[in-house]
């Protein structure tokens, strides 16, 4: 008696069940572990087999395409109308083109001068089909290398990449790092971190913080984002060397925004609005590298909120007019007895104990 056959919905899982297991495969490598969970999966039914060999079959047919036609195809019209060619709506028009006699191009061919062999064009037609065309963009997907970072309060921590680049988280900062083929991306969730990044145009390097999308190709530059500060919750970008692009985070990287050369910064409310351009500061573009912290002219809660990021202070506020006085200076968050000596000469307060080692910063009466 024949096997029935699989019903549609449990031959769609297998298929992605295949693509799964021939993507992690593929691209991370199998442990030992691993690889006998995998067989023990492809035993299990001849199904799991099929699906396997027919996307291995597939993909091998894409590696078969050389290089330079698979990126061309990636960027040019013509790889568009080989997606439209697996459709029977686009079949005779990819066809109708293909027919169509060779034009002479311009030195520098636009999308739609550019011409794809026909033997090359029957590869991708036959191999990009709509299954093979999502195991593409699922492969394409997957990250290469990630890794999650983060510094406790007074620590900072300076950390190599595979590509070269070097970050450095400066206290109570969180970021995700995620490589991919085509880009390479951080997540800014907490505090501040430098940025060298290592030039390769062929994969750009994105900043995610907050509302804000930075993009460079090779430079040195400084994002703040510490949305959990009340008054300073926006994001803050300077930059040493080379140049950025800042935009929204949901926009189009290189399509709007403003560009940072060195020695400028700009800043981003939380809805990603961004404020003029300006010059980095006399204190630098990150002081917190060299264990300083910067005020310029800012109100005193926001300044031992900033102080407090890398250590306990023990001091505290009551007064909302003590809040709001304004504190301009250069200290190091190490050294908190300086600051408690140094805050009564600088501004009409005194230290009020109030037991435990806590004071109370109070109007000097």
């Amino acid at each position: 008696m024949s096997k029935p056959p699989t019903p549609p919905a449990d031959a769609s899982r297998t298929r992605e069940e295949a693509l799964d297991w021939f993507v992690r495969r593929r691209s991370e490598g199998f442990s030992p572990q691993e690889e006998e969970a995998f067989q023990t999966w492809l035993a299990a039914d001849v199904t799991h087999r099929e699906a396997f060999d027919r996307w291995h079959g597939e993909w091998h047919a894409f590696d078969d395409i050389p290089q330079e036609t698979r990126n061309l195809l990636q960027r040019s019209l013509a790889y568009d109308k080989a997606m439209d060619a697996t459709s029977p709506a686009g079949a005779g028009l990819a066809a109708a083109e293909l027919r169509r006699p060779p034009v002479e191009t311009r030195t520098t061919p636009s999308r739609r001068s550019i011409l794809i062999p026909v033997g090359v064009m029957a590869v991708v037609a036959a191999v990009m089909t709509g299954s093979s065309l999502f195991a593409w963009n699922h492969w394409q997907a997957r990250p290469v290398f990630t890794q999650a970072l983060a510094t406790q309060r007074g620590q900072q921590m300076e950390v190599p990449m595979p590509d070269g680049t070097r970050l450095r988280l400066d206290t109570a900062t969180r970021l995700e790092v995620a490589y991919y083929r085509q880009r390479r991306e951080v997540r800014l969730l907490e505090g501040q971190a430098a940025f060298s990044v290592q030039r390769n145009p062929e994969r750009p390097f994105h900043v995610f913080a907050g509302p804000v999308r930075i993009t460079v190709v090779g430079t040195r530059f400084f994002v703040r984002h510490t949305p959990s500060m009340p008054g300073d919750d926006g994001v803050h970008i300077a930059v040493e060397e080379g140049k950025v692009q800042v935009g929204h985070a949901a926009g189009d990287a290189g399509v709007s925004g403003v560009i940072l050369s060195p020695g400028q910064q700009v800043s981003s409310n939380t809805q990603g609005v961004l404020s003029a351009v300006s010059p980095v500061s006399s204190a630098g573009a990150a002081p917190w590298r060299e264990h300083r912290v910067s005020f310029d002219n800012l109100r005193l809660d926001r300044a031992l909120a900033e102080l407090a990021r890398y250590r306990d202070l023990q001091l505290v506020i009551r007064d909302p007019t003590v809040a709001a006085l304004q504190i301009t200076g250069v200290f190091d968050p190490r050294d908190m007895a300086t600051f408690r000596r140094v805050l009564p000469a600088s501004l009409p307060v005194r230290l009020k104990e109030a037991g435990g080692g806590t004071a109370e910063v109070v109007l000097a009466r």
